[in-house]
């Protein structure tokens, strides 16, 4: 089968959490993987501290030397890839206000929600569960705040972030990045490389 064929008929699901650096790193890399082929991605919001709550994970950002080699290694990848980063100096936080966000908005502005939350939490080191900074992301990507602040309170979307996060988990997902291609597993911003094989397979 040709190669742009197999592009048509295949997609690869990317978990992911704001909060997330390697998440940040993955979605980078992709952005520069789809100026030369047509990827067909669909991004799943999970809440990455729910995702450890059910699977009794201890995540690094909570053990002191875990959480130093990630910074390093964090900003090894960058580095490797020439992708602008700066480690956050309020990680880690809880950005259930733009993981909300990201389900209710239209899909012709998400991808420059996407690149605005992202760059504004690994790359100009804003907090992004203050209010105020969330209030200042929707202005960039014009978006109504009013609006947008009463939505992510309705409890459709709650229980849909919430289900997203339990689906994650019934599917053996258990952290940010994951790619599923498939049906296949592959976890960290590491072994994207693998699972484009498996999506040009």
């Amino acid at each position: 089968m040709p190669k742009a064929l197999i592009f048509m008929t295949k997609s690869i699901d990317f978990y992911f959490d704001f909060i997330s650096p390697y998440s940040y790193l993955a979605y980078k890399r992709i952005k520069l993987i789809v100026k030369k082929d047509v990827l067909k991605i669909n991004y799943k919001p999970i809440l990455l501290g729910g995702l450890h709550k059910l699977g009794g994970i201890t995540a690094p950002a909570f053990n002191e030397r875990k959480m130093k080699n990630m910074k390093n290694d964090c900003e090894l990848v960058a580095l490797k890839n020439k992708i602008a980063f700066k480690w956050n100096t309020k990680f880690p936080i809880n950005s259930i206000h733009l993981m909300r966000g990201y389900l209710i908005i239209s899909d012709d502005i998400k991808d420059k929600f996407f690149d605005i939350c992202f760059d504004a939490y690994w790359k100009n080191d804003i907090d992004i569960s203050n209010e105020k900074n969330v209030g200042e992301i929707l202005d960039l990507v014009k978006i109504d705040k009013k609006k947008f602040f009463k939505d992510i309170q309705d409890i459709k979307i709650k229980d849909k972030l919430k289900n997203l996060t339990n689906d994650a988990f019934e599917k053996d997902i258990f952290g940010a990045p994951t790619f599923v291609v498939n049906k296949k597993i592959f976890w960290g911003q590491d072994r994207l490389d693998y699972a484009l094989d498996e999506y040009s397979s």
